[in-house]
């Protein structure tokens, strides 16, 4: 089986050497600096945060990513897609007002924005790939238009796939309004009517009119319609009472496998590069509009030219990980061994890795290598 190489370094600094430090010269020992870099629109993909969320990551990671690239001649920018629910970023003015607000401009990192989908996520481009559930990906443009596509993600949890990883910031990420959609089809939550409570939590982040409430007080009670529902699962990381419950059966398996397809659109045939930061690892997607504490202490950075190589060692870095007290993992209590799985149960990181590797996306075997 072909290994591939995974380089990492920890969070730990000195006096010496600091963090961004780290993070130039764990890019330079896995090899970015080495790509064809010179005049070529270079993407970096990342995720701006939604207004209200702290766990994001700093800009300043993007800075020393922007000043690698742009000291071999690149033209980078960053980049990411609309997305589907309400919040800060459902249109691209919202998105970079919240890109902005979060520090994300041009003086903090030294290149522009672009939401790589247009104004309202219909500026797309429709790429064959060769997947299991699709044969067509829509893209952002923007995306599509660069040269290089480099990943700087922060690696966390996911309440519908487990984890939130390169994959995922590559393949959801990416994927314009229509593109979303086609990923999340499959996934339709389902309320559990004893269990709710009517507070209307989930009502404030649907963005498409499925969710209504019938009956008062304490018989006040949700219901999702499958007609409007987009399968996002907004409604199911906003429920604090476990009763939006994510789409059953294979649903999210099914969610992580086209995601895994939408990452291959994205990077075939046209040089790739992935960072993950494991750091501030918080329970749910950084889509969310709050943060919760992070589950587990900051692991490091990870750096590969395979984005299936590093979620997989991202992962196992964390599963080797003792979780925090007095946080959400913590109160759920370790069951299983595997924090994603403990943390969101009807979730399997697993199997976006595994469908990935069968795809050829990359593989799920590794050698680290600490820098």
């Amino acid at each position: 089986m072909q290994v591939s190489k995974v380089y990492f370094t920890d969070f730990r600094a000195t006096p010496e050497q600091t963090l961004l430090q780290k993070l130039r010269r764990l890019i330079e020992k896995a090899g970015m600096m080495d790509m064809p870099l010179r005049d070529q629109f270079a993407a970096i993909k990342v995720h701006f945060g939604e207004p209200g969320n702290l766990s994001f990551l700093r800009p300043n990671y993007a800075k020393v990513v922007v000043t690698a690239l742009k000291e071999k001649g690149a033209k980078p920018f960053l980049t990411d897609c609309n997305t589907l629910y309400i919040g800060g970023r459902r249109n691209a003015l919202d998105h970079l007002d919240t890109a902005y607000e979060n520090g994300f401009t041009t003086i903090q990192t030294g290149c522009h924005v672009l939401i790589a989908d247009g104004l309202t996520g219909n500026d797309y481009v429709t790429v064959p790939v060769k997947g299991q559930y699709l044969t067509e990906a829509h893209i952002g443009r923007a995306a599509m238009d660069a040269d290089v596509i480099i990943s700087l993600t922060h690696f966390k949890c996911h309440e519908c796939t487990g984890i939130g990883g390169a994959l995922k910031n590559l393949g959801m990420g990416f994927g314009s309004a229509a593109g979303k959609r086609a990923m999340h089809n499959e996934g339709k939550p389902t309320v559990d009517a004893e269990e709710c409570v009517g507070c209307g939590l989930c009502l404030k982040q649907c963005a498409h009119g499925a969710i209504t409430f019938a009956g008062e007080g304490k018989n006040r009670k949700a219901a999702i319609d499958h007609e409007k529902c987009a399968g996002c699962g907004r409604c199911v990381g906003a429920c604090i009472h476990n009763s939006a419950i994510g789409g059953l059966g294979s649903s999210n398996d099914i969610l992580s496998c086209k995601i895994s397809e939408y990452a291959l659109a994205v990077i075939q045939n046209r040089p790739h590069f992935h960072i993950s930061l494991v750091v501030d690892v918080s329970p749910f997607c950084d889509c969310h509009p709050e943060n919760d504490a992070p589950v587990i202490a900051n692991v490091g950075m990870f750096a590969s030219f395979d984005p299936v190589a590093l979620d997989t060692a991202c992962a196992d870095a964390c599963n080797r990980t003792d979780p925090l007290p007095g946080t959400w993992l913590a109160e759920k209590g370790c069951q299983t061994g595997d924090i994603f799985n403990d943390t969101h149960p009807y979730t399997n990181w697993r199997v976006g890795v595994e469908h990935a590797e069968k795809i050829g996306a990359g593989t799920t075997a590794y050698k680290l290598i600490e820098v």
